[in-house]
């Protein structure tokens, strides 16, 4: 699931370098016969630009519709912007949901600034240039909707007069019995803390300890090996302290103690132990040593794929989950989030407790390194995807600006989320906010603190047995 993002990445800086040499190229014989200072003053600007327009992890054309396809009992009806506002064509069907299929166009000026929509009082940004078929989020403003007087307006881009607006209706799925599945020490912030800080019956179960790239914990005088091993201990006990500022003890916490990057391995021999890359560690009992129970890989400790979808059965069985949150496996590319998502799906098949719900995040994509785009606090317009997924349902949770903030500072606790960022993005930042208008929240460095605190937390609602 991994090679795909990798092939990608490789071919982008392929095309960055051909083009450096290329202009590397053109430039020499212009310099020597004019100025020798043309080509680092060139370069510098080249540069410039490079950050400011170019910069961007997106490996698909931005002319690109995106394309989704909406189960058959999703109500759907013919919309249009008049006036600045969207007009209904009938009466609002019931459901919390809204999305509206529209097409966007960027404008000229599109093309460096991200082009954007307002809605009311929300802002949902796509890629510049964008030229085709995106999905809104609405959700949250049902009452102005239903009037007929929501406001809608393009910046940078402009937006057809018709569109498709979808209505789902989903229960409160904080009311339900919940298991989220966090890969990592911080997934479960990322995707679900608004939902998991509102929920009554939840438990937070994490499969790995977190403890690779570790090297800066080697100024601290460690070898590799002994960084990787604090770094593990470090995102163990994130996972299992940081959900009671979310409301959930440390009693509903479980950590599996499993290694990163290690999970697909071990599914696909299951008999086969498999250890730490980096730390040299292959006993999982010492992470688990604050667990409200004993799982099957208590018994020898074995890092392996049986223990593995043996410790999630065993969870389903003692907690009873209704609905299980999981990463999406069509949508999310991290080798670790699919191998999850697989392994709780043939833990189902064994268990004798069926969940009825999987709520399905991705906190990553294959194509597109900055959705959600656009400013921190704003809403999560659907992401692009440029083959049909199944017909899953959609619930968008949407967030008060408190609850916004307290996520903020659940992920700010996280130890992989507090590096400063290296000089190099320091400088990219700076130049995209003068040149391209971009902003980042004061909250936090990384680049999680803009994409993952939102006024909307995203889910696709797949129904376990599909």
């Amino acid at each position: 699931m991994n090679s795909r993002k990798e092939k990608l990445l490789q071919r982008h800086r392929r095309q960055k370098r051909l083009v450096l040499w290329v202009t590397l190229v053109l430039l020499t014989p212009f310099a020597i016969l004019v100025s020798w200072w043309l080509i680092p003053l060139v370069l510098f600007l080249g540069w410039v630009a490079h950050e400011a327009w170019f910069a961007d992890h997106i490996f698909y054309s931005a002319r690109d519709d995106y394309m989704y396809r909406f189960s058959p009992e999703t109500a759907a009806q013919a919309v249009t912007l008049a006036d600045g506002r969207l007009r209904l064509s009938e009466p609002l069907a019931l459901g919390e949901t809204l999305i509206l299929a529209l097409e966007v166009r960027s404008t000229r000026l599109g093309h460096f600034l991200d082009p954007h929509v307002w809605i009311g009082d929300d802002r949902q940004d796509f890629e510049r240039g964008a030229r085709g078929l995106r999905y809104l989020n609405l959700s949250g403003q049902a009452v102005a909707v239903g009037m007929s007087e929501l406001p809608i307006e393009g910046r940078f881009c402009d937006l057809a007069t018709t569109g498709i607006l979808y209505t789902v209706a989903n229960p409160d799925y904080a009311q339900r019995r919940l298991m989220v599945l966090a890969p990592h020490a911080d997934d479960a912030e990322l995707a679900a803390f608004g939902l998991y800080h509102r929920a009554s019956d939840v438990v937070i179960v994490t499969v790995t300890q977190g403890e690779v790239d570790a090297e800066r914990y080697q100024r601290f005088g460690l070898d590799a090996a002994q960084a990787a091993q604090l770094k593990g201990r470090l995102r163990v006990w994130d996972s299992q302290a940081i959900p009671l500022w979310g409301g959930v003890p440390q009693s509903r916490c479980v950590q599996l103690g499993y290694y990163c990057l290690q999970l697909a391995s071990m599914l696909a021999e299951p008999e086969l132990p498999v250890g730490s890359r980096e730390s040299g560690a292959r006993d999982v009992r010492k992470a688990r040593r604050h667990n409200p129970l004993r799982l099957p890989a208590d018994e020898d400790g074995v890092a392996c794929g049986k223990n593995f979808v043996a410790d999630l059965a065993a969870l389903l069985e003692h907690f009873r989950p209704e609905v299980v949150l999981t990463p999406h496996p069509e949508l999310d590319p991290h080798p670790d989030h699919f191998a999850t998502s697989l392994a709780i799906d043939q833990a189902a098949q064994l268990s004798s407790w069926k969940p009825e719900i999987a709520l399905l995040y991705s906190n990553h994509l294959y194509d597109n390194d900055r959705w959600p785009m656009g400013p921190a606090g704003n809403g999560v317009a659907l992401p692009p995807t440029l083959a049909p997924l199944p017909a899953d349902g959609l619930w968008s949770l949407s967030l008060t600006s408190e609850e916004q903030l307290d996520k903020a500072m659940a992920l700010a606790m996280h130890h992989d989320l507090q590096d400063r960022l290296p000089v190099k993005q320091r400088a990219r930042r700076m130049i995209q906010r003068v040149l391209a208008g971009r902003h980042w929240p004061r909250t936090g460095e990384n680049e999680f603190f803009r994409k993952a605190v939102r006024r909307h937390e995203l889910f696709w609602v797949r129904r376990f047995d599909a």
